[in-house]
């Protein structure tokens, strides 16, 4: 057991010169493991400095990853073929910025969004009338948007703090998208296209590509081929392909490394890669 003025103290000595104090310190934060993080998750919501909150995140991230990592792994093996299986892995993945979090508030979260939207578009309006009301739901009243401000964040790519801030990249409001829909046996489905993750809402009348990161706006290939075009990428029929669960999974970890590559945090940067890894190797 600990207490939280062990913790203080363990803390404060992490950044003492003395590599025998410092390697102590480290050897008694493994004894202590996962056992401490309820104690340095509250400390580090008390605390002001950012550098001491970064500190701690640090030490929490240490005492947790094995977990996580083995936790993900499980679910790879397990297989990732149905929405809900994609949810939960992907919930898991955000444990890497919230080692505490609870996967089942923010599933529930979800269930709450498609609770208040369903009296809406349970009648009889045609296809693409439900479709626009949905997104009126998921980008106006709810005021998901794209980060325009800090897109590298890794923030934006973590559904647990996409849900809190409202914020985020093209594919984790795709993933709200996606998730919320399925609730609702709304047929969206995400689109792998380079630079820039789309969706795709698949009718029994017609199909829409969707732009996340424009409010939900119904886009047509025209416009996706002048943009892959203005950004030295040829457009190809693969590019607009339906993305499978693994495709999603992989692009989430890649768009992680790169935010934290870009914040010059290394040991998360391998740490992802580790799980990169294990996604590719269930891949296809």
């Amino acid at each position: 057991m600990t207490t939280r003025s062990e913790i203080e103290s363990l803390l404060f000595l992490l950044d003492d010169p003395d590599p025998f104090v410092k390697k102590s310190v480290q050897n008694r934060f493994s004894e202590l493991g996962e056992k401490a993080v309820p104690l340095l998750d509250e400390y580090r919501s008390e605390v002001s400095e950012s550098g001491k909150k970064e500190k701690i995140s640090e030490v929490m991230h240490q005492l947790t990853f094995s977990s996580l990592e083995e936790d993900f792994m499980d679910i790879l093996e397990g297989g990732i073929k149905t929405r809900m299986q994609l949810e939960k892995a992907v919930f898991t993945l955000a444990r890497f910025g919230n080692p505490t979090l609870r996967i089942s508030t923010y599933s529930d979260k979800l269930d709450h969004f498609a609770n208040i939207v369903a009296p809406q578009i349970r009648y009889k309006l045609d296809e693409r009338k439900k479709m626009k009301q949905f997104m009126k739901f998921i980008f106006e009243d709810l005021n998901f948007r794209g980060d325009t401000e800090s897109y590298h964040d890794p923030q934006n790519c973590f559904l647990d703090s996409v849900i809190e801030r409202r914020k985020g990249l093209p594919i984790s409001l795709s993933l709200i998208v996606m998730f919320v829909a399925y609730r609702l046996d709304l047929p969206f489905f995400g689109i792998n296209m380079p630079i820039h993750f789309m969706l795709n809402f698949v009718g029994d009348k017609e199909e829409l590509l969707v732009d996340p990161y424009d409010d939900g706006a119904v886009v047509s290939y025209d416009q996706c081929y002048f943009f892959l075009k203005k950004n030295n990428i040829e457009p190809r029929p693969e590019h607009f392909k339906i993305a499978s669960n693994m495709d999603i999974i992989i692009r989430v970890i890649r768009n992680l490394i790169h935010s934290y590559e870009k914040r010059d945090e290394l040991m998360k940067v391998e740490d992802l890669k580790k799980l990169l890894n294990a996604a590719e190797m269930f891949e296809g």
